[in-house]
């Protein structure tokens, strides 16, 4: 089987289960997605939710938060860990948009990653999100793995990943396509338990009748 037939039969397994699931993340302003995927580094969503619930009533644009001192928005976010390295993300993402986009999100891959804490896996989401734009795919620790144990890519460098990604789904399919692995690693195949004998994939899954996973060792 091909990559990209492989990549369409994974697509057509997953789409119906999680296309239509929200993102992760809980949101009401632009603003306020580009900061909770900041926070979301080596943080759960849940965690995310749980910490922004307590101030984005409050905070809601990047004018909003460039008034907050560096003190005070880390003892906001401390709970999602880094909290000081995020905290000065945040304030500088704030202050770029502000004065260089004057106030406004901007829209290409090239400039939002120039904005401070971003790199591409935060640019695709923001992009996807919140201008339809499907510039790449974004690849985070659950679609490595995904990725990696379905055969789709040999890959360990996040970059080399999208770019496998990219090569075998049609362009239209590269959000979909993270958000549905995001999903089904985070319910289904799990880093150290996947729960293989439930999941849609099995038969297709490289993963899945390797000696090492009928043997138990899963750490993958």
């Amino acid at each position: 089987m091909n990559l990209k037939t492989q990549a369409n039969k994974v697509l057509k397994k997953l789409i119906p289960l999680y296309a239509d699931v929200p993102i992760g993340i809980t949101y009401d302003t632009p603003f306020q997605l580009v900061v909770g995927v900041i926070l979301s580094a080596q943080c759960t969503d849940e965690r995310v939710n749980q910490v922004t619930s307590e101030f984005f009533d409050r905070f809601q644009t990047a004018a909003d938060f460039a008034k907050l001192s560096q003190a005070k928005l880390e003892k906001m976010i401390k709970p999602t860990g880094f909290f000081r390295n995020k905290a000065k993300n945040i304030l500088g993402a704030a202050n770029m948009i502000l004065n260089d986009y004057h106030g406004v999100i901007p829209q290409s891959m090239k400039e939002l990653i120039k904005i401070p804490g971003f790199g591409r896996k935060t640019a695709n989401v923001i992009l996807a999100r919140l201008f339809e734009i499907n510039e790449g795919v974004c690849v985070d620790t659950h679609v490595m793995r995904l990725a990696q144990r379905l055969g789709l890519t040999r890959h360990k460098d996040p970059i080399r990943i999208e770019r496998d990604l990219m090569a075998i789904t049609p362009q239209k399919h590269w959000e979909t396509l993270s958000h549905c692995l995001i999903w089904h690693g985070r319910k289904t195949c799990k880093a150290r338990k996947p729960n293989c004998a439930d999941c849609g994939l099995v038969k297709m899954c490289p993963f899945a009748s390797s000696p090492s996973t009928s043997s138990g060792s899963n750490d993958v």
